[in-house]
């Protein structure tokens, strides 16, 4: 019989965080509560942006247009991992958000084990950084996707690839 797979990573597409962010520059640009705060997006290599206004309440508004753009493009509200608001100096305000995906070993091994709770017919994988889930019966691949896709409390956002 034969044996039915797919993958679960967790990546994101860089071109659509580009576009977001662009996207959200140009908001930030014409919207008449951004005005004169000088609120600037700055990406500082491959996991970080840099929020940077007028106040720390003006970069909290600037990073929801950032939540908002990257949502309308397929990225996950789970991707933007935002630390506290700093002031800096003359009252600007400034967040880092970093860019939460791939997955750790921790991260595997709780999957596994929620993998395993949906049904025990499964075989899971750990490759690197990314799970390899096979099973006999499509179904159960369907069951483990739906319980992997509802569970709230997964840090990183879920992708699910290579389905056969």
């Amino acid at each position: 019989m034969a044996e039915y797979s797919f993958d679960v990573v967790s990546e994101f597409d860089a071109a659509e965080l580009t576009n977001a962010l662009d996207q959200a520059r140009r908001e930030v640009g014409t919207r008449f509560d951004f005005k004169d705060t000088q609120t600037a997006y700055e990406q500082r290599g491959d996991d970080l942006i840099v929020i940077e206004s007028a106040s720390e309440d003006r970069a909290k508004a600037a990073l929801q247009v950032l939540r908002e753009k990257g949502a309308r493009r397929q990225l996950s509200p789970k991707l933007f991992q935002a630390g506290d608001p700093k002031s800096m100096g003359k009252g600007r305000g400034q967040i880092e958000v970093r860019l939460n995906a791939g997955i750790t070993d921790d991260i595997a091994r709780d999957l596994r084990k929620r993998i395993q709770a949906v049904s025990t017919k499964v075989q899971v994988r750990i490759q690197g950084d990314q799970l390899r889930v096979a099973s006999k019966d499509k179904d159960t691949l369907q069951a483990v996707m739906k319980a992997l896709r509802e569970a709230e409390d997964i840090p990183v956002p879920l992708q699910f690839t290579n389905y056969r």
